[in-house]
């Protein structure tokens, strides 16, 4: 699969998942939780976690190869 994806869409991938972690910690501090739905909404932070890991690992090994990417502190960092 990774050497399908192009590094645009291993970068925007990744700051897409990034953001949507952070919007679903935001919900999951608010009192919006429904009670009986907690759970689903952490396990779908979870999710979202674990993949934004794969995409930083498979990220990270593109910036071995193409030492033209910025390193992945700067890229989450950055203002696009």
């Amino acid at each position: 699969m990774s050497k399908n994806l192009s590094n645009n869409a291993i970068i925007y991938a990744t700051l897409a998942l990034n953001s949507e972690i952070a919007l679903q910690k935001e919900y999951l501090a608010s009192p919006d939780v429904p009670a009986d739905e907690r759970a689903n909404e952490e396990d779908i932070l979870s999710d979202l976690e674990q993949a934004f890991m794969e995409f930083v690992d498979l990220y990270k090994s593109r910036c071995k190869t193409d030492k033209k990417l910025p390193s992945i502190d700067e890229l989450l960092t950055s203002q696009l």
